[in-house]
């Protein structure tokens, strides 16, 4: 238990009135921890630490990279800047050696603020320090670990500013045509024959590279480091990002394959309004790094940027095999694949895709939208969300729906932030029919469902949200789907081949399972999607003690 002794030698308390050194102790917790132990994970809840006994180090995360930030020992304090500023952690606190701390609730720190002109002032000059160490730092760290130089309308361009930015790569993006960017570019990159060219941190550079390249080039994991996993996840949207924190948090060994980058169709939501615990929204990138960080603080590994091609099931366990051949053994396998953009029908649209059409919100296309027209197509949140960001850069945004309204299809609080934006305009009964451009797209083609007139107008972007199916049509016969391709699991399964009743979310193929949007008769919402994603790591260990207890008795 602390007393006033233990922290009567750590400035900040030593100037303290005693009654008020008494009653921050009487309210504060005893921590000890072992070299290596975390006390603060960057981004998460905060408290004020008191450094008793033992020697901390203070780490960021920069681009992906971890840096060490500064240090402390005993007699120092942290958690103030956080506290004061009422944000989550932005640093980690790691122990250096075995150390003993005080750990004081927000509350309790801002009554000390207030009560001690003394405490206050203290706080306040060590706020300033430590602001200019982290500028300091952040000035030093390699922040920006790739430039990609090429044209906006260049599909490949805008495939890798995509991944970059859906993985949390910093980035800076370059093109050769714009004389403010040609300015200390080097001139065989300005001058290359094909683009886009992208620049590493650490000198090495890569021409029209494939999005394993680039990811191999920033050190992001693309192959299996194990032989064999108790759990094999397939595909890195909501639900398999649960799914990979669950099941490294409850001891599974588990990785988790995807074929772009974490997050799924959320990760490009521009801003999730309703998701429980987060009252001012988070954006859907956001969301998918925080799960990201978790499940590899918990061992998981993740591998971008891999497609599955088959699933081999045998009464030994399971195999998926990889693009390029290589296989993953498993005890057993969770699908979340999610689903994919439906594609639009319009003339032209399919050869302007990248060069002004895009599916999803292409959140890196923003800053080219800035003072010009852009439409979206859709009705529902997805569309809705991505209309409010877009209004933010573009001079105008229109959302057509082919419904004669929005309140079907689209959650109340987002049709009533539409009507706050003046820049944002809403046309039902609208579809469109033809896109047309050479380079990029110039413009579309709208038709009116109630009178069947079409209307040529000049557009600078058009995003696409009409809906999305399931892309199962790889996967081995024996697991069953419904007419529209989606997976049934537990009681919706037809043919069952073992004694024992299927799990709830498992697939007709022992130990198969399925999570999220994938799923037959799911809930297509980022909640719901996690929540199965956290329920089938329960239903797996039931599934792999039954399999042990199997093999036990023959």
């Amino acid at each position: 238990m602390i007393s006033t002794d233990d922290i009567a030698k750590v400035p900040l308390f030593a100037a303290m009135p005693e009654a008020l050194r008494s009653r921050i102790v009487s309210r504060s917790a005893d921590i000890r921890v072992e070299a290596g132990e975390w006390l603060v994970h960057e981004g998460s809840a905060v408290h004020f630490w008191t450094v008793i006994e033992g020697e901390l180090e203070v780490v960021k995360r920069y681009g992906g990279e971890t840096t060490l930030v500064s240090t402390f020992e005993a007699g120092d304090y942290f958690g103030e800047i956080p506290l004061m500023l009422g944000t989550n952690a932005y640093v980690g606190v790691r122990s250096l050696t075995p150390a003993r701390l005080m750990r004081t609730d927000p509350a309790d720190f801002h009554f000390m603020l207030t009560a001690s002109s003394e405490v206050s002032a203290d706080i306040a000059q060590t706020i300033a320090r430590r602001m200019s160490l982290r500028r300091d730092a952040y000035t030093a760290a390699n922040v920006t670990q790739a430039a990609i130089v090429g044209d906006r309308y260049d599909l490949a361009c805008h495939d890798l500013r995509d991944f970059l930015a859906r993985n949390q790569i910093p980035y800076e993006w370059l093109d050769p045509s714009d004389p403010g960017d040609a300015v200390g570019m080097p001139t065989d990159v300005r001058n290359a024959k094909r683009f886009p060219v992208v620049l590493f941190a650490n000198g090495k550079r890569l021409e029209v590279p494939t999005l394993r390249e680039l990811a191999e080039g920033l050190n992001l994991q693309t192959k299996p480091a194990s032989e064999t996993y108790d759990v094999a996840i397939i595909g890195g949207g909501p639900a398999g990002l649960a799914a990979a924190v669950y099941g490294g948090s409850e001891g599974l060994h588990t990785v988790m394959i995807e074929r772009e980058a974490p997050g799924g169709q959320a990760g490009t939501s521009s801003r999730i309004e309703n998701y429980l615990g987060f009252p001012a929204g988070i954006s859907g990138d956001d969301l998918a790094n925080r799960a990201l960080l978790q499940a590899k603080r918990f061992g998981t590994e993740i591998l971008v940027t891999r497609n599955v091609v088959s699933i081999e099931s045998t009464p030994d366990g399971h195999t998926i095999e990889l693009d390029g051949g290589e296989r993953v053994p498993a005890r057993a396998i969770v699908i979340a694949t999610g689903v994919t953009w439906r594609e639009l029908a319009a003339d032209g649209a399919a050869e302007l895709v990248g060069r002004g059409v895009y599916y999803g919100a292409a959140q890196t296309e923003a800053l080219g939208t800035r003072g010009k027209d852009v439409f979206l197509i859709g009705g529902g949140n997805s569309a809705g969300q991505a209309a409010m960001f877009f209004a933010n850069y573009a001079r105008s945004v229109t959302l057509l729906a082919r419904g004669p309204s929005l309140e079907k299809s689209m959650s109340y609080y987002l049709i009533a932030q539409l009507g706050t934006k003046r820049n944002i305009s809403v046309e039902t009964d609208s579809t469109v029919v033809r896109v047309t451009g050479s380079a990029h797209i110039e413009s579309i083609t709208t038709h009116d469902e109630r009178t069947g007139a079409e209307q040529e107008r000049p557009a600078d972007g058009l995003f696409v949200f009409i809906g999305a199916d399931a892309e199962t049509a790889w996967m081995p016969a024996p697991i069953e789907r419904d007419a529209r391709g989606y997976l049934r699991t537990g009681r919706d399964i037809e043919h069952w081949p073992i004694a024992r009743a299927p799990f709830l979310l498992e697939t007709s193929v022992p130990g198969v399972f399925a999570a999220g949007d994938v799923r037959s008769g799911s809930v297509k919402r980022v909640a719901s999607s996690v929540g199965e994603g956290s329920m089938v790591i329960a239903f797996i260990h039931e599934y792999l003690a039954a399999e042990v207890m199997s093999a036990t008795r023959s």
